[in-house]
């Protein structure tokens, strides 16, 4: 048999990392790469693989029987990871070679440094995989480097305070990541996200699940500091290229209840006529919000298939399902892409992560923006501001999104003229996105480029 470069990618634990880095190894096992993804002891008890391109093995993060929800704070999580993980990848790599699989380089993580330190104690080639987009990247770095200061402001003029960042448009202080307009915001995640340059000048590739076209600016400026490739949209190629046959699933799934329920209701209705609600796995939203957002669906009076956690039930209204049972339907869980790529779809209500905010673009779908943490406040304004895909949604003094303004958002993408413009500017950025990940496209070629590095080594 002939000997196949072979690379290891370690996601951070969580499905938001672990689906699009997985997607990325199916791409290189379609090109001739043995790929073999790691997750910790924890997720594979509660995550289900499909059947699929990439291997799959198992490293500790110190908590194998709860995972994260064990530690007693993100830092000891993060603290145990980096001790524990460095030596079971380690052992890993040892036995890999052992058993005549010798591992070429480390796809690791940029939440996970340590990963790198490791790949160079073997002498082997370390990429650094960036989830989240190039803009949010960049601005991390620069205050990471101690080039971007936050200026001290009265707090009723913070909101109207301009930052500038080599490489990107001029922002408001309030559309950087949460944690530099909430100050002291989960400060163990927000090291997390400047940790991930630590030591990334030694890395010999700097992937981002992004595409070049979408984020063109701040991808040529990146490319000056770091070996920069962007290699996305890492969603299944049936949504894209077409390219790898029956690549329809993510891939590890926390849920798998029956989709038909989603795609059967959609079938009967007009095309473009629905609005899809989804705050992705984390997302917590207050009643208050929840309420809000209930009744502005039910004052919009379309069609809409809302996502609501079990755990966040409780947070509707009172028989506001049975009131709107002849306009929506609220389920536990939907096949996201499934569900975005049908042509009842007439826009997403969303929190703006980067994965949800990559398939909605990936899929032509216009979008209404209600970030709320980390990344989300970028990707929302580079979403109205930068993009012309979607409407960022307006918050009171209590950062709440209002009923009228959640209608109002709605009606314009639905009905109006603005809605025209957003949804021709939502298909042109959907084909760039199949374009980039099909044959010879921005994407598929720098994939090439580290595939032929690889297995010419």
């Amino acid at each position: 048999m002939e000997e196949k470069a072979h690379v290891l990618i370690l996601p951070f634990p969580s499905q938001g990392h672990i689906n699009p880095m997985l997607q990325f190894g199916k791409r290189l096992a379609s090109k001739g790469i043995k790929a073999t993804l790691l997750v910790t002891n924890f997720i594979t008890k509660s995550m289900q693989a499909e059947k699929s391109s990439v291997g799959v093995e198992t490293i500790s993060d110190g908590y194998d029987e709860s995972g994260f929800a064990a530690a007693e704070s993100a830092e000891a999580y993060l603290i145990s990871f980096a001790k524990v993980g460095s030596r079971t990848l380690t052992e890993l790599i040892k036995k890999q070679e052992s058993e005549g699989y010798p591992v070429s380089c480390v796809v690791y993580d940029a939440f996970l440094p340590w990963a790198l330190d490791v790949a160079r104690e073997f002498g082997m080639f370390g990429a650094a995989f960036f989830t989240q987009s190039c803009a949010v990247n960049n601005i991390y770095y620069y205050f990471h480097d101690g080039e971007l200061e936050i200026p001290d402001a009265d707090p009723s003029a913070r909101p109207n305070v301009s930052v500038t960042i080599p490489g990107l448009p001029s922002l408001k202080l309030p559309d950087l990541p949460s944690f530099f307009y909430v100050v002291g915001q989960y400060p163990a995640y927000f090291q997390m996200v400047l940790n991930q340059y630590s030591n990334v000048e030694k890395a010999d590739w700097v992937f981002v699940n992004t595409f070049q076209e979408l984020e063109v600016e701040v991808v040529e400026w990146m490319a000056k500091l770091f070996p920069l490739r962007t290699i996305g949209p890492t969603i299944p190629s049936m949504y894209l290229d077409k390219r790898l046959k029956d690549d329809t699933d993510y891939g590890l799934n926390l849920y798998k209840p029956d989709s038909s329920i989603c795609m059967n209701w959609l079938n009967d209705k007009p095309i473009g006529s629905v609005v899809y609600i989804a705050f992705g796995s984390m997302a917590e939203l207050g009643a208050e919000q929840m309420e809000e957002l209930a009744w502005g669906l039910k004052r919009a009076n379309s069609y809409f298939l809302w996502v609501v956690r079990a755990s966040e039930e409780r947070k509707l209204p009172a028989k506001f399902k049975e009131e709107t049972s002849e306009k929506g339907l609220v389920v536990n869980w939907s096949p996201q892409l499934d569900v975005l790529a049908h042509q009842a779809i007439g826009c997403f209500v969303t929190h703006c992560g980067w994965n949800s905010t990559l398939e909605a673009l990936s899929l032509g779908v216009p979008m209404v923006g209600l970030p709320q943490w980390t990344d989300q406040p970028t990707n929302a304004k580079f979403i109205e501001d930068i993009w012309g895909v979607g409407i960022k949604a307006s918050v009171d003094e209590k950062c709440m999104v209002r009923r009228e303004e959640l209608e109002i958002c709605i009606r314009h993408i639905l009905e109006g003229d603005r809605g025209i413009e957003i949804k021709k500017k939502a298909i042109m950025l959907k084909e760039l996105a199949q374009k980039a990940m099909d044959e010879q496209g921005s994407s598929d070629k720098n994939i090439d480029e580290f595939v032929y590095k690889l297995q010419n080594n």
